[in-house]
């Protein structure tokens, strides 16, 4: 079986309770997505950066136990993982508050990479690219770039986050290099108009596909997701919700199923539809990781491998 790599950053969250006080849980757009690959039966590990502290601990047993690899997350002595605070007006609307400027998990490419040779799928967020600043983007450049000559193969989704940047041509510059290494993208049409300047779905699809993706996922929430690829071109339906209840890893959800369908064999646009599934079933339940009696079955066991 395919060995994944999920990259990136997982941060302790506080959100709103009854009578004012704030539950604590964690969450992580790359995270979300390791999870949901091994509910789908993938094997995967998370590299990122914690501490030493009792928090991280708990970090760490609650992907073990979703059945995600924790060997490759470094532990660095005095140091707390990043935290943020929701906050929900009367119309339901979040608003997040960030503690992360000294989360270990920006430090990962500081210096010695991880090892990424194990692995035949690494998968990034534009999140990722964002926590690491100029020269640890460069220090993961070289490793995707040492990892494709192996033979691994890249996805990526933009997962843009403003307030990670110093602005949007400087996210652009590094989206736009990290797309040249990548063989799968998965981006959010509402991101790619942030980014490069509004325009309709078609144009940016083929934006991608000219950067140098080799198969262009293009994500339009309840819109058809439109797919670019070796195979052509093609829109694939959404699934209809009656209701979303929280919309939160409704893309993170859609990238571990197609992802997961792909590597058991499916078409592109096979994959879309059972991407398309999980994600309707996500965000018909509260919070990013529902309930594993929730989870839609996939049909991925029943693809020929």
């Amino acid at each position: 079986m395919p060995r994944i790599a999920s990259i990136g950053e997982c941060m302790v969250e506080l959100s709103p309770r009854q009578g004012g006080l704030f539950g604590l849980g964690f969450g992580g757009d790359t995270l979300n997505t390791a999870i949901y690959l091994a509910r789908l039966g993938q094997t995967v590990d998370y590299l990122t950066a914690l501490g030493d502290d009792p928090i991280s601990d708990r970090m760490l047993a609650a992907w073990a136990a979703e059945g995600v690899g924790t060997s490759q997350v470094r532990r660095m002595p005095g140091r707390l993982p990043g935290l943020y605070l929701i906050e929900t007006d009367d119309k339901g609307e979040r608003r997040f508050h960030y503690w992360r400027d000294r989360a270990p998990a920006r430090e990962l490419f500081a210096d010695e990479p991880p090892d990424l040779a194990p692995y035949d799928l690494i998968y990034l967020s534009g999140i990722t690219l964002a926590i690491y600043g100029e020269a640890g983007r460069a220090r993961l450049f070289d490793a995707l770039d040492a990892a494709r000559a192996r033979g691994a193969r890249i996805a990526f989704d933009t997962n843009y986050r403003p307030r990670l940047w110093a602005d949007a041509s400087a996210a652009r510059a590094a989206m736009e290099a990290m797309l040249v290494r990548t063989d799968i993208a998965l981006p959010g049409f509402d991101d790619a108009c942030a980014i490069w300047g509004q325009g309709d779905a078609a144009s940016h699809r083929a934006r991608f596909r000219a950067l140098g993706a080799a198969e262009v996922v293009l994500k339009q929430g309840p819109e058809p997701a439109l797919i670019a690829s070796v195979e052509g071109e093609v829109a694939v339906r959404a699934d209809h919700v009656g209701r979303v209840v929280d919309s939160t890893a409704a893309g993170d959800s859609f990238n571990a199923g197609y992802l997961a369908a792909r590597l058991a064999g499916a078409s592109p646009v096979e994959g879309a539809r059972r991407a398309h599934h999980l994600a309707a079933a996500v965000i018909g339940h509260p919070g990013a990781i529902i309930p594993r009696a929730a989870m839609p079955d996939s049909g991925i066991a029943a693809l020929p491998a």
